[in-house]
């Protein structure tokens, strides 16, 4: 186990009518001048809408609305809060909704206090400073982990580019989680939801940092219950016990517990990024595509076969091939693919109406031309991308 400094300072309100409480939450955190952010017509379809604007009514806070957010959220939306911001002095941030409008709120927070152009920021080319508005959420989709984490991921709809950026500063001071709220959320949009979750377990899971016992049990823990509860939340909507758990588990995926003292690796969301910033697919459906492949890729690998074989064990419960370790590693992705096919995910690009007109480009952007590697568990290069989107299409 490597040496590591965790701090995560977000207050979790979590459980029935806790939605109710964002009014004096605000108040209690020093807000006055609100921006309302969030996306389309569901929250005034499910009532949430009027809970909060009775609830900031009621705290006395001035406010405004910035609707509009979509998934793979837009810089242009970004650039529009940022100018209100400043011209309202607006000091506190309310995202209502999933990691889309929470990461919207978070890259305005900070271009708030840029002088240049907030994408300077999401594509890395300048650092975030100490100064930004702070910024709470009411969660609605469990998806993201953006509730807790300190990363933001922004997509420029013009240049076909999906970045992002973080800071230690960048987690939300409080997140209310009532999983009641998620209840009429399409089942398509549950599974994307659960497989993001798992998909930020496994980033950090499949490390190349030997002795991380715990964080490997932790992780294991949280794929297991989402595996577990994905299926009942899509037969039972409304299964307060289910929703309960997937979201627990999206905050915990995501907020860096189970990343402590190990290298992660976060090759998968790099290439879904590409993939879903040419072709706007949902990220969960991204990474439904690119995890079971990546993991059959691998378990062609001698190293990683170990690895892949403990995850097939531990948490799929499949038996141990002591002679063969890459057929039960080589199980593990079976199973996963047929949860993904079970919850209505895609397996395959053109299944999710992805081409294969971009691949060069996307092994290309992903190594620089072909001077580099992605990943740490194994360092794929440009012919390993290459070869992988061949077996995606």
């Amino acid at each position: 186990m490597n040496g590591f400094t965790f701090q995560c300072g977000t207050k979790m309100i979590f459980g029935r009518e806790t939605e109710l409480c964002v009014g004096e939450e605000l108040r209690r955190q020093g807000a006055s001048r609100v921006l309302f952010v969030y996306g389309g017509s569901s929250i005034k379809k499910s009532g949430l809408y009027d809970t909060v604007v009775k609830a900031l009514e009621k705290a006395g806070l001035f406010f405004l609305e910035l609707p509009g957010v979509v998934p793979n959220p837009r810089v242009s939306l970004v650039r529009e809060g940022i100018e209100i911001c400043r011209r309202e002095k607006i000091d506190f941030l309310l995202a209502v909704g999933g990691g889309s409008v929470i990461d919207s709120c978070k890259a305005i927070s900070f271009g708030v206090y840029y002088d240049g152009d907030v994408w300077d920021l999401i594509s890395g080319k300048v650092r975030p400073g100490q100064e930004r508005i702070p910024v709470g959420d009411i969660l609605t989709l469990p998806a993201a982990g953006s509730e807790e984490s300190d990363s933001c991921v922004i997509s420029d709809e013009t240049i076909l580019v999906k970045a992002g950026f973080g800071s230690p500063l960048m987690r939300p001071v409080f997140s209310i989680m009532n999983p009641e709220l998620t209840y009429t959320l399409p089942p398509y949009q549950t599974a994307c939801g659960c497989m993001d979750i798992m998909a930020h377990a496994m980033e950090r899971y499949f490390s190349p940092t030997p002795d991380v016992e715990m964080t490997d049990r932790v992780t294991e823990a949280i794929l297991t219950t989402v595996i577990h509860n994905l299926p009942i939340a899509l037969a039972e909507p409304e299964n307060y016990a289910a929703r309960a758990e997937i979201m627990l588990c999206g905050t915990w995926a995501q907020n860096d517990m189970t990343g402590c003292g190990r290298i992660q690796d976060w090759f998968n969301h790099g290439l879904e990024h590409q993939i879903s910033g040419f072709y706007d697919i949902a990220h969960g459906a991204g990474l439904a595509i690119s995890f079971p492949a990546w993991m059959e890729y691998l378990c062609e690998k001698k190293e990683c076969v170990p690895k892949l074989a403990q995850y097939a064990v531990r948490v799929w419960n499949a038996e141990m091939n002591f002679e063969d370790p890459a057929r039960t590693a080589r199980e593990g992705c079976k199973r996963l693919k047929n949860l993904i096919r079970e919850a209505g995910l895609p397996l395959t690009l053109r299944e999710a109406g992805v081409g294969n007109e971009r691949f060069e480009e996307i092994a290309d952007n992903m190594t620089d031309g072909g001077s580099r590697t992605c990943g740490s568990f194994y360092q794929m290069g440009r012919e390993d991308i290459r070869k992988l989107l061949g077996r995606m299409e």
